[in-house]
């Protein structure tokens, strides 16, 4: 197939794409609570605060600069919605331009066919949408990740150093944007390594060596500086814990998934955390796919080619490391969600769709024989039948509202930025409420100290953290005390939305809306 054919392809593939994620941030009202500190560190950029924006910040500092420079191209509004607006248009145009490479390595590994059929179904899959249409930095990670994967790849193809290059630099833009581009080196040094044990995939000892020298100097050079600011890869609690240079996190700590049991066994922990990564991997590829993933493993292309068997090699290491990482990201921190799955489940993707087009053919020669045409004809329409049923089923889910069961949060900010007097101070866990009402407050990052301030005057939270059993539902039913809510958004219980409560702590609250009492009915 030509060049030309494959940009067309390539082309008609980004057009829906654009369209599903346009689609989905349109009808975002509050973005992941996790784009909050995004947009702060994007605010900090913009400013020239590059204290907080960068040495100081828990994030990698590519993403929000990445929503700096699309929020000045926009217009350079203040308001939280102009800023919301800047990080899903960012978000969104990675996410669309990550066609390109996610074609690419399909097209490496899997050949033609596979490669525009793993592009649909990794978008017809309801969580890689949403994780790219929301305020999130995958959407510009897995861009540059993708892309470090497939300048990889055309390496271990061809063995000519001069693809560690761009792939070095791709890495190196991927680990500013989230500490897990470290792994991409890694893991291209891993196969380096192994390869020297299976003869047919050996590359020549020049080109060995070569490549050997510049995937250890080359991210030294490029990640170097920042890892030496930093004092470390990343700042983030998570990779603290992650390498063992801090202890795991309490039984009750925030990022906690549920409290955990503290005479749970180490067996039994690995068993939790094992069960949490596949349930994740599931979030993210589906039950379906990861089936037709490892049936299409089975499946062997027509034509020999080593830079494949190289290929599978250099991306079952990032997935097998990866996944392993996810169970210590789950045993140390007690979380793990599809979003943080991603790196594993676009490959696996990719190989179910290897997988749905070895299958399509033994189904077209079981009914056609050896007729050429009549084959072709049979698999072809197979394989335009798989998207189209899929999307069918999955449809709903791929297109519902992201993060619609907390919208309420949003109303909460803006009902309080109407009615808190100045100088009051609002207690919202979340943050959503602070930041959709510019309200001065304090969320999970800080909560402790609301309890000393004498300005508190308003809490903002949803049914789970009135009757949960953490730690920081205790600090809200102390603060609560009681008191019925001045206001619910919404106004009626509706199935899957929370409801979010504005409770006043202190007195003077002066309105002409009806009674707190009529609003909860």
């Amino acid at each position: 197939m030509t060049t030309a054919k494959h940009a067309a392809r390539i082309g008609a593939l980004m057009v829906p794409v654009a369209i599903l994620l346009g689609w989905l941030a349109a009808r975002t009202e509050v973005m992941y609570a996790d784009g909050l500190r995004y947009v702060a560190g994007a605010r900090a950029v913009d400013r020239g605060d590059w204290k907080t924006s960068v040495v100081r910040a828990v994030d990698h500092p590519a993403y929000p600069m990445a929503i700096a420079g699309v929020h000045r191209l926009l217009g350079g509004g203040d308001s939280p919605q102009d800023w919301q607006t800047a990080a899903q248009v960012a978000s969104v145009v990675a996410g669309v331009l990550l066609v390109v490479p996610l074609y690419l390595v399909a097209l490496e590994l899997f050949g033609p066919t596979a490669a525009w059929l793993a592009c649909a179904l990794a978008f017809l899959v309801p969580n890689t949408g949403h994780v790219l249409a929301d305020a999130l930095s995958e959407g510009l990670f897995l861009l540059l990740w993708t892309w470090g994967c497939w300048f990889a790849l055309r390496f271990l193809k061809r063995g000519g150093a001069l693809w560690l290059a761009p792939m070095v630099l791709a890495a190196g833009l991927a680990f500013l944007t989230r500490p897990e581009g470290l792994l991409l080196p890694a893991a291209l040094a891993a196969t380096l390594g192994l390869m020297l044990l299976r003869p047919s995939i050996r590359l020549s000892w020049p080109a060995w060596t070569r490549a050997t020298a510049l995937i250890v100097v080359g991210p030294m050079l490029v990640m170097g500086p920042y890892v030496a600011m930093k004092g470390g890869i990343g700042t983030k609690p998570a990779v603290a814990r992650l390498l063992g240079t801090a202890p795991k996190s309490t039984t009750m700590a925030i990022e906690r998934e549920r409290p955990l049991d503290p005479d749970q066994t180490a067996l039994k922990s690995l068993a939790v955390a094992c069960r949490a990564v596949f349930r994740a991997l599931q979030g993210a590829a589906t039950t379906p796919l990861l089936i037709l993933a490892a049936a299409g493993l089975f499946f062997r292309p027509a034509e020999s080619d080593p830079g494949r068997p190289r290929g599978k090699l250099f991306l079952g290491i990032i997935c097998a490391a990866w996944i392993l990482a996810l169970v210590r990201l789950y045993e140390t921190g007690g979380y793990c969600t599809p979003r943080h799955a991603l790196i594993a489940a676009l490959p696996l993707i990719a190989a179910a769709a290897r997988g749905l087009v070895g299958l399509s053919e033994v189904l077209a020669r079981r009914l056609t024989g050896e007729v050429e045409s009549r084959r072709r004809l049979v698999q072809a329409t197979a394989l335009a039948a798989c998207p189209l049923a899929i999307g069918g089923s999955w449809g709903g889910q791929t297109l519902a509202p992201i993060n619609g069961a907390h919208n309420g949060y949003r109303r909460a900010g803006e009902w309080l930025a109407q009615h808190a007097s100045a100088g009051e101070t609002v207690f919202d866990l979340k943050g959503w409420a602070l930041y959709y009402g510019d309200l001065p407050g304090y969320s999970f990052a800080d909560y402790g100290r609301a309890l000393g301030d004498p300005a508190l005057g308003w809490l903002v939270a949803h049914d789970a953290f009135l009757v949960g059993e953490w730690d920081y539902c205790q600090t809200v039913r102390d603060l609560t005390a009681g008191r019925a809510p001045v206001w619910s958004f919404p106004e009626t219980r509706r199935k899957g939305v929370s409801r979010v409560h504005v409770f006043k702590l202190s007195p003077g609250l002066a309105r002409s809306e009806p009674s707190p009492e009529s609003a909860m009915k």
